[in-house]
């Protein structure tokens, strides 16, 4: 049994002051269920942080990252999280969702709020908590 702590990489794409964000499925099973995240996933065995990080932004958007850098890694007892920073070159039409209940471009303010609205969930839905302190954080440095 391999007792390694799961790690995962993920993305802040920002775009004129938005942050692209995933209204992460429903399902309680999995973590941080019906709340705003980041895209992106688990890393695979032998696999890097950045080639899963370009992976899973293209299963879950289609969209080829332009470039890239590291914003820090936040572990916890669950989970090592890579966090990465990209712009997001298009337009929200040209981006398909393939994981995900929604996504939208929150605004500094649903961050510092910890909710934003979902048109397709029909509802005000709550960021995840670690995902609305790295955001705190990423807003910050700027």
């Amino acid at each position: 049994m391999n007792n390694q702590i799961p790690q995962v990489a993920i993305v802040i794409l920002y775009q004129n002051d938005k942050y692209l964000m995933q209204l992460r499925d429903n399902i309680p099973t999995i973590a941080a269920a019906g709340c705003w995240g980041f895209f992106g996933g688990h890393l695979e065995p032998g696999e890097t942080a950045e080639i899963a990080l370009v992976r899973e932004v293209i299963e879950e958007i289609g969209y080829e990252l332009p470039s890239f850098s590291k914003f820090g890694i936040y572990p916890d007892e669950r989970v090592i999280r890579h966090v990465f920073q990209a712009p997001l070159l298009v337009e929200l039409d040209q981006l398909v969702l393939n994981e995900g209940w929604d996504m939208g471009l929150l605004t500094p303010e649903d961050i510092y709020r910890g909710d934003c609205y979902s048109a397709i969930a029909n509802e005000v839905r709550p960021l995840s908590n670690i995902h609305q302190k790295i955001m705190m954080d990423f807003i910050n440095q700027k």
